[in-house]
């Protein structure tokens, strides 16, 4: 067919206003449910394929639905629910003091100008990174395959409905069990605490669906690395650090905590930013030649030529003059920041520095994100690790400017100006990872990549209205860990506290550098293993994954390796049954499930403490009851568990 009558054909039902309103509402819903997931335990989960299975069993009802409508939404909900991810960088800012909440306008610019950014940085790279490579895009083919499965047969009809009840019903459990933890009659965490000759260490576990549910998605290999973080941190490092001190008159827990809050974490922060240094530069001189070599390709083979639609990106002399355009906005946001603090005589330079800065780190970020997505898959993509050396590089920047003899406010807003700068460059990382993971998707199905680019800037918008005001009810109610006023409640924000800490430490002088350089070494020694075992055809243990598994309290990790094993397990059942595929994605349905409706509870929980102004306004029993609580709620957490996977398998038969 030629590209003329390819043009002239009649197309389907693609970019519709019903998709972009159902789009809209599972973006509301994804949204809040992965800054939840985020603040709670560093990751949040890909949100492609459970909004197509949504979609499809929603706009099954209406007669002329098509599979580019479907792709539509969920283009649009993991836009958005990728740019959830701005919570890894915005809550340091209410940790350092800088913010008492989060100013809507403020929040939805940071979020909405790095996100759009990144739909235009990588519009130029579609036809080199997706369209002539090879670059596998495990989750774009997967999302693609759910589509075909589902479009325009009563089978697929069948299996989108099943998919659906399977979400639904994991969420309705999930939050269930999350409500009876609140009521104290089941308990949320088990753990002990105990000396180790003359330290100290423990074992913790949170019974928490969400995060059984997160290990299921990450897979083996990651969850087996992060509990290699898990032993390193608290069963090596944390009884030597801690025998050095001795316990004396306090409690083991508190010095445990401490030792892990003041030490252990950077060590973790050390093995992740040599981890992300490493990932970078493995993948810096691919992206260079696989981008150079296929743009000039593509040029020489469809130079003149009328492209037919499925090959139509936004124009690119749009692309630029928009790009350019943005700065604008962003520099006042900028100038706002600064204006009436201590920064506002230096605010011109800055500014300017800044910008050259975000176009610049942004269009190699975009590149390097883009090209990790198509290797690994967005949800294995290190971009928090972006977020670390973008943190670094801009505190760096700015101490080389101001030095490090300045008064207390003026460092801290030095370390707020860097937050808000990271944040709109995480935006770019964010989106650019989860951009051509999507057009690989619309490829794949046939869409029009123009259209699927103006979804996912809608995406953009839409996500960026979300986050502040879940952002303010979560951070007003729960708190978040090390912040003034945090409760019993308190979200970890792992990656926030981590970033912050890292932007006041450098600007600061005072980082605890011994600590990191010590990660550092780690880190280099886990790389060694990790390309050891790559070369002898073994499970990979990603540094990444070990560094998290370093910095996050056990309570958090050790739950998603489980949740890993458990998947694994399924997995391998579900490769020897009659339709594994088939099989396999109902396995991801069901952790997306469960995942979903404990975080949505969350949100809504934090609405309720808002409402009646108490820290346990759910709870029925006193501590008195917390050993009963303990072991029930341990045997119901498992029970629960093996009855929902059971129920899964029977479905997937």
């Amino acid at each position: 067919m030629t590209d003329t009558a390819r043009i002239a054909a009649p197309r389907m039902r693609e970019l519709t206003f019903r998709g972009i309103v159902l789009g809209g509402i599972i973006t509301l819903l994804f949204t809040a449910a992965n800054v939840y997931l985020g603040l709670k335990i560093g990751l949040t989960f890909a949100t492609s394929i459970p909004a197509a299975v949504i979609s499809m069993a929603i706009l099954r009802g209406f007669k002329d639905s098509t599979i580019l409508e479907n792709n539509i939404v969920q283009t649009i909900a993991s836009a958005a629910g990728t740019l959830a991810a701005i919570i890894f960088v915005l809550p340091g800012l209410v940790m350092i003091g800088w913010w008492q909440g989060f100013p809507f306008f403020t929040t939805a610019a940071i979020t909405m100008f790095g996100g759009i950014l990144g739909v235009l940085f990588s519009v130029p790279l579609r036809r080199a990174l997706v369209v002539d490579t090879v670059l596998p895009y495990p989750e774009g083919r997967a999302a693609a395959e759910v589509l075909k499965v589902g479009a325009g047969s009563r089978e697929g009809g069948e299996e989108s409905a099943a998919g659906l009840k399977i979400i639904v019903v994991n969420a309705v459990v999930s939050a269930g069990f999350a409500i009876l933890t609140q009521t104290k009659l089941a308990a949320a965490e088990a753990a002990t605490y105990f000396r180790v000759g003359a330290g100290a260490t423990g074992i913790s576990g949170g019974l928490s669906f969400a995060l059984l549910g997160a290990g299921h998605l990450v897979g083996i290999s990651v969850g087996m690395a992060m509990f290699a973080g898990v032993v390193i941190g608290w069963w090596i490092l944390l009884p030597i650090l801690t025998a050095q001190i001795g316990v004396g008159t306090g409690t083991v827990e508190a010095l445990a905590g401490t030792v892990f809050r003041s030490d252990v974490r950077f060590f973790g922060a050390g093995v992740i930013g040599i981890a992300a240094i490493w990932t970078l530069l493995k993948i810096a001189g691919p992206v260079i030649g696989g981008v150079r070599s296929a743009l000039a390709a593509s040029a020489a083979k469809r130079g003149g030529a009328v492209l037919a639609l499925e090959e139509r990106d936004i124009p690119i002399g749009i692309v630029g003059a928009a790009s350019l355009a943005m700065l604008v906005p962003i520099g006042i946001l900028l100038w706002t920041a600064l204006a009436g603090g201590p920064l506002e005589a230096s605010a011109i330079g800055l500014i300017v520095g800044s910008l050259i800065f975000i176009l610049v780190i942004g269009l190699v970020i975009a590149a390097v994100c883009g090209y990790m997505a198509g290797l690994i898959g967005a949800s294995n993509s290190p971009v928090s690790g972006i977020g670390i050396l973008s943190i670094l590089a801009a505190s760096i920047l700015l101490v080389a400017w101001f030095g490090r003899a300045v008064e207390p406010r003026t460092t801290q807003a030095l370390v707020a100006y860097a937050l808000i700068v990271t944040g709109i460059v995480f935006g770019v990382a964010t989106i650019s990872n989860d951009n051509l993971q999507d057009l690989k998707t619309g490829q794949l199905v046939g869409a029009t990549p123009w259209k699927q680019q103006v979804a996912l800037l809608i995406g953009v918008v839409f996500g960026s209205l979300v986050v502040p005001p879940v952002l303010n009810l979560l951070g007003s109610t729960l708190g978040f860990a090390g912040a003034p006023g945090a409760g019993p409640n308190a979200l970890a924000a792992p990656q926030a506290a981590l970033i912050s800490a890292l932007a006041k430490g450098v600007l600061g002088g005072n980082l605890n550098w011994a600590m990191i350089g010590y990660g550092a070494i780690a880190g280099v020694a886990v790389i060694i293993v990790d390309e050891a075992l790559g070369r002898a055809g073994k499970m990979r243990l990603p540094p990444l994954g070990v560094g998290l598994g370093v910095y996050l309290p056990m309570a958090v990790t050790l739950p998603v390796s489980i949740g890993a094993v458990i998947g694994w397990a399924y997995d391998r059942w579900a490769r020897g049954s009659r339709d594994p595929e088939r099989a396999e994605r109902m396995g991801v349905l069901t952790a997306t499930g469960m995942i979903v409706g404990e975080s949505l509870w969350g949100v809504g929980f934090a609405g309720i403490v808002y409402l009646t102004n108490k820290e346990t306004p759910l709870a029925l029993v006193g501590d008195g009851f917390a050993t009963v609580a303990l072991v029930g709620g341990t045997l119901l957490f498992a029970v629960l568990t093996w009855l929902l996977y059971r129920r899964t398998m029977a479905a997937a038969r």
